[in-house]
C-alpha cells in the first residue's frame, strides 16, 4: 500500500467528523473535498468559525475563497503551535492507532471504505467522548436543542 492523505472537518463543538476526503495526493482538492462534505451537511448560517493549521491547503485562495463565499470567517493557528488544533491532531493519533496501523489495505478503494466506516459509524457513533458526558458525537447533537446546534454549526476545525 502507497502512501495516502487524509483531510477532515471537525464539528468542534461536538467533536463529529462532518467532513473527509483521501486520496493519493495533499492537494486543495482533498481538503476542498472534505470542506464541500462538511458544508452540504451542516449549510452553517454565516459567521461559521473556520479553524485549521497554517498548511499552504488551507491557506490557498480556493479554499480561503470558498470559505468566504460562504459567509465563514477564516482562524488559523499560530505559526509552530501545534496545540492550537489539538482535537483534530487527537482524532489524527486515535484514527492511526485504532484503524490504520491496525488494518493492511490492498488498495486506495479498500482504504477509503475501511477508513470510512471508522470515521462514520466508530467514531461518529459509537466513541465516548469525556467532554460530551459520555456520550459519542452523534448522540450528544441529537440531544441538543436547535439553538445550541445552530450555535455550534459556527465552529469547525481542520
Amino acid at each position: 500500500m502507497e502512501f495516502v492523505y487524509l483531510a477532515v472537518v471537525l464539528d468542534a463543538y461536538s467533536q463529529r467528523v462532518i467532513g473527509w476526503a483521501l486520496g493519493r495526493t495533499l492537494e486543495a482538492t482533498l481538503t476542498l473535498e472534505a470542506l464541500d462534505m462538511a458544508l452540504r451537511k451542516r449549510r452553517p448560517a454565516p459567521g461559521l468559525v473556520h479553524h485549521s493549521d497554517r498548511g499552504m491547503q488551507y491557506a490557498l485562495g480556493d479554499y480561503t475563497d470558498r470559505l468566504k463565499a460562504n459567509g465563514v470567517v477564516i482562524s488559523m493557528s499560530r505559526k509552530g503551535n501545534p496545540y492550537d488544533n489539538a482535537r483534530c491532531e487527537s482524532f489524527m493519533k486515535t484514527l492511526k492507532y485504532e484503524e490504520v496501523y491496525r488494518t493492511e489495505y490492498r488498495d486506495l478503494a479498500e482504504a477509503h471504505a475501511s477508513i470510512g466506516v471508522f470515521i462514520e459509524k466508530v467514531d461518529n457513533q459509537k466513541r465516548l467522548r469525556s467532554a460530551l458526558g459520555y456520550l459519542p458525537p452523534v448522540e450528544f447533537e441529537a440531544q441538543l436543542p436547535i439553538q445550541n446546534m445552530e450555535a455550534a454549526a459556527r465552529q469547525l476545525t481542520t
